[in-house]
């Protein structure tokens, strides 16, 4: 049975998640979303696509030639997304520190989905460190899913304590 939390109300500036759509929706962002690991910057970009959907945080989704797709293996496991079809993962390794199934793609993304082809998603808590506009991100709270929390988007989150009726 869906249990609808009490929306945070957004202040000037703030987005809640739950005024983001579902299915969710895809959209550009110029945003300086950056990602370090191991004392390494692995990702740097303005080019990346936001996903937004209900109760999530922002998912990232980062174009491959912003990557440095050398420390990036790609990995047996896959699972399925009702939306945007079956993701495909990398484990991240640099230096002696690895992260295994830490970033996901899509290669047969669904139509509607078409333009995260090949682009990388990474989760935040294994990361030194995953900056949009040099703001520190908190992962989305459960491990399960990958959403980017910043100051500027409020919720509740999907993910968290009784969060699995919603």
């Amino acid at each position: 049975m869906f249990r609808r939390p009490q929306p945070i109300a957004p202040q000037v500036g703030q987005e809640s998640v739950w005024d983001y759509p579902r299915p969710p929706r895809l959209e550009p962002t110029s945003r300086h979303i950056q990602i370090i690991f191991n004392g390494v910057t692995v990702a740097d970009t303005r080019r990346a696509l936001r996903l937004l959907e209900t109760s999530h945080p922002p998912t990232y989704y980062l174009p491959p030639e912003d990557l440095q797709m050398q420390y990036l293996t790609a990995t047996p496991r896959t699972s399925f997304c009702e939306w945007k079809g079956q993701a495909h993962y990398y484990t991240l390794r640099v230096g002696d520190k690895t992260a295994a199934d830490v970033a996901w793609y899509y290669p047969c993304p669904t139509a509607a989905y078409a333009a995260i082809k090949d682009y990388v998603a990474f989760y935040a808590a294994p990361m030194d460190g995953c900056y949009v506009d040099g703001e520190l991100v908190q992962p989305q709270p459960g491990g399960f899913y990958g959403g980017w929390i910043t100051s500027d988007i409020v919720g509740p989150f999907k993910g968290g304590p009784g969060s699995m009726g919603w």
